[in-house]
């Protein structure tokens, strides 16, 4: 069988793809709205670590609230699926908002870790799956669309962006401020952003349980089984960034100068939101599938020698490296939901790979935080190594599941007859068939 190549030769680019009729109206509420997703960990880490004076105590809120996020993040968009995004974002944003409000209260109050914990869990559970949300809207609006992959591209450097400009408007809040500053912040953006996304309901995808294709909205997006390869890849996406943060920490105390991390970290997300850049205006000529596996390959190879970096600058090339081969990956993923899962799902699907992100990152956060305190920052390094080579591993062992699902045999066979017949009466005139060149 010959290997999949497409036909595309130009791709439109982000002017046309803003264009889009609608776009602006979700994209801007959106950027508002899902700014906050950024700033919920590290405004914890600060305040609690302020309240209680420990960055162990602090580790821990900030990881349960990971963990409540990722286990209720699918729940919440199928819910979207099914009823709509305005339905279920309003309720969500107003509960947040409340949920933060309250472990704010409580921190500043000096109440225990346990207290603390049980109201973080809530204030997780509800983070809006706006990215998501997003996203949905894109592959709705642009179903079959060459702009689609532009639009994967787009929200992988806004993505990249948030996580650039939330934790540094989070910290210079807490520290500038007040250490309150930034859960309060991250609360208001929340609510307003959120209700002013949830009000563009002209642009949201058609719910799965108001007309065709409701029947589908009962089932779960992560029964296909190209979603669940999916996931187990994108938690390695996220042991790559939980693990940079702590090993970049980690080697910035280690050479005494904790200031760098900032750039070191800076560089790393530079590298991300370069990639995804060029990923939307490139005109790819390899399939989805080879391009997800080759973004994983070289991920792990990026990887693989971050722990044998001694200095800043080598460390700085080595994650502007990393960060080149991320979006590629992360683009590519969400580019196969669209391929995989049908629309009235597809809410769903997006919050399963965005929650699988941050469990794998929760995971790395503890892990990577572990080997540091043990042996040095050099072993908090292993966890994006190990996290990204059981990724490609699994991928490359379960790439056949990433392929759309084939039509019945009696399509297939009906399809098939219909070429010979067409073949044999070309030939009859003597003009060539041509065949199509399927993509992989």
């Amino acid at each position: 069988m010959a290997s999949a190549v497409t036909t595309e030769t130009s791709r439109p680019g982000y002017g046309q793809l803003l264009r889009t009729p609608g776009a602006i109206s979700f994209l801007l509420p959106g950027f508002a709205a899902r700014q906050p997703f950024a700033m919920l960990t590290i405004s914890i880490v600060l305040l609690v670590q302020h309240t209680t004076g420990s960055y162990g105590s602090a580790g821990i809120i900030a990881a349960v609230t990971g963990v409540a996020m990722a286990l209720f993040a699918p729940q919440m968009g199928k819910l979207a699926d099914r009823f709509g995004q305005s339905a279920v974002l309003v309720p969500v944003v107003l509960t947040h908002s409340a949920a933060v409000s309250a472990l704010t209260a409580l921190a500043l109050l000096g109440a225990p870790l346990w207290a603390l914990a049980l109201a973080a869990v809530p204030a997780g559970a509800s983070v809006p799956q706006v990215g998501p949300m997003v996203r949905a809207r894109w592959a709705a609006r642009l179903e079959g669309s060459p702009l689609l992959p532009t639009a994967a591209a787009f929200e992988s450097v806004t993505d990249e962006f948030t996580f650039v400009v939330g934790p540094v408007l989070a910290t210079a809040l807490c520290t500038g401020v007040h250490p309150a500053a930034g859960l309060i912040t991250e609360a208001t953006l929340t609510l307003l952003g959120g209700l002013l996304f949830a009000a563009q309901r002209a642009t949201q995808p058609k719910p799965a349980g108001a007309g065709a294709g409701a029947g589908h909205g009962s089932s779960s997006a992560l029964s296909i089984p190209g979603v669940r390869v999916l996931v187990i890849a994108f938690l390695g996406i996220g042991a790559v960034f939980g693990g940079m943060q702590v090993s970049l920490t980690a080697f910035s105390e280690e050479i005494g100068n904790p200031g760098v991390n900032g750039l070191l970290y800076g560089v790393f997300a530079a590298g991300n939101m370069i990639a995804g850049i060029a990923c939307g205006a490139i005109a790819w000529k390899i399939g989805p599938r080879r391009r997800l596996i080759m973004g994983y390959a070289g991920l792990t190879v990026a990887a693989s020698v971050l722990w044998a970096a001694h200095s800043v600058v080598l460390l700085a090339g080595l994650g502007l490296l990393v960060g080149l081969c991320i979006a590629p990956a992360l683009i590519t993923g969400y580019t196969l939901v669209e391929k995989l899962v049908p629309a009235g799902s597809r809410t769903e699907a997006f919050t399963w790979l965005t929650g699988a992100v941050a469990l794998g990152q929760a995971a790395a956060v503890t892990a990577a935080g572990r080997l540091a305190d043990a042996h040095g920052s050099s072993a908090g390094f292993l966890v994006p190594l190990v996290a990204t080579a059981l990724a490609l591993a699994t991928l490359l062992a379960l790439r056949s599941r990433l392929a759309p699902k084939a039509p019945s045999r009696i399509v297939s066979a009906s399809a098939q007859r219909v070429t010979e017949v067409s073949a044999e009466r070309s030939a009859e005139r003597g003009v060539g068939h041509r065949v199509p060149v399927t993509v992989d």
